[in-house]
């Protein structure tokens, strides 16, 4: 779908440095990484408004390098600052079409909206609109325009807690549905939540591209382990169980409890090392997962100390005080028992 070469750019004293890497058909691609590392202007680049210096852009088989950007067929979508404030909600969805001279416009202007899940909004004044609805026309348009790639930069990122859990569940409809994505973020949780692939990028380059189970649990740099900053990161599936407010999390052959409000079937577990306890028997009290494993490692961290206990195809990271560790006796290849609370698993659909 999307192949990325080499390409380099500069743009003043900012450089993007040998990027390669493949966006396949139907993929949510994320681009991570801290602010100011140039994952905009690595956007800008592929949709044609960067003249790069170096490499090479290639979109559905064809080589458009060179190609102006209304030839490129790649929808742009930014934070806040791409609608045009002088039409209204329905004029800057069909804004595209006119420009094009295509017919049926009312009709593909409809069907955006519907599907974008603004329907009636379409008399408004951009001014008058929410941040969710504002990418939601901002998507709605991209729509309309039929392209079915989509570059979105940091849509996310100034939006209020509801509005971003509702825009989430919109991208993966859409991505469903049969749209490419390549999304840039800082924001960890918002990669985990939308990518099936992720790109870490460092420094102008990219450093690291795989699923995102593999960025979190197997980060290839001390940049990527340090930024990603995640322990206990599971792939596995969520079953409901009859009767209980509780859910099953299966990951390898190991059940654990989860108390959520997500969907059953594939996800990703997190576990904060702080909700973990051990224990030289299994507790009772409040926690509802108990698995008996073997230390496998102990490491100095910022505070105490991170403990690695194999529970059987799965390693879960505690962390503890200098004082737990030293009365628990801890050593490599003790047996010990790791606790923790269904409350303490947080689950991504």
């Amino acid at each position: 779908m999307l192949k990325i070469e080499n390409i380099s750019l500069k743009v003043g004293d900012f450089e993007l440095k040998n990027i390669s890497f493949n966006v396949d058909a139907g993929d949510y691609f994320v681009i991570l990484g801290v602010s100011g590392v140039g994952k905009s202007v690595l956007l800008e680049s592929i949709a044609g408004l960067i003249d790069i210096s170096e490499g090479n852009i290639f979109l559905r088989g064809r080589q458009i390098t060179e190609e102006k950007i209304q030839n490129r067929n790649i929808s742009i979508v930014y934070q806040d600052t791409d609608l045009f404030p002088h039409l209204n909600v329905f004029d800057n969805i069909a804004y595209p079409l006119r420009s094009r001279k295509e017919k049926e416009i009312k009709d593909k202007v409809l069907k955006a909206a519907s599907e974008t899940g603004i329907s009636d909004k379409l008399d408004r004044n951009i001014s008058t609109l929410s941040g969710g609805e504002y990418q939601r026309v901002s998507l709605a348009r991209s729509l309309a325009a039929g392209n079915d790639i989509f570059l979105l930069d940091e849509p996310l990122s100034s939006l209020d807690p509801k509005s971003k859990i509702e825009l989430r569940a919109l991208l993966r409809k859409l991505n469903r549905a049969g749209i490419t994505i390549v999304h840039v973020t800082h924001d960890y949780e918002e990669a985990v939540s939308l990518a099936n692939k992720i790109g870490i990028m460092e420094n102008g380059t990219i450093v690291h591209v795989a699923p995102p189970e593999q960025i979190f649990q197997h980060p290839k740099s001390e940049f990527v382990a340090k930024f990603v900053g995640v322990k206990n990161f599971l792939r596995g599936n969520v079953n409901s169980i009859p009767d209980s407010d509780l859910k099953e999390f299966l990951v390898d052959g190991i059940k654990i409890y989860v108390l959520t409000d997500s969907g059953d079937g594939d996800s990703f577990l997190l576990i904060n090392p702080e909700e973990i306890s051990l224990s030289i028997t299994s507790e009772g009290g409040s926690a509802r997962n108990h698995f008996k494993g073997k230390i496998t490692d102990i490491a100095r961290a910022k505070m105490g100390f991170e403990v690695t206990v194999d529970i059987g195809k799965v390693e879960l990271i505690a962390l503890l005080s200098s004082e737990s560790v030293n009365s628990l006796n801890l050593e490599i290849g003790n047996d010990i028992w790791t606790n923790f609370k269904a409350s303490a698993c947080k689950i991504y659909n």
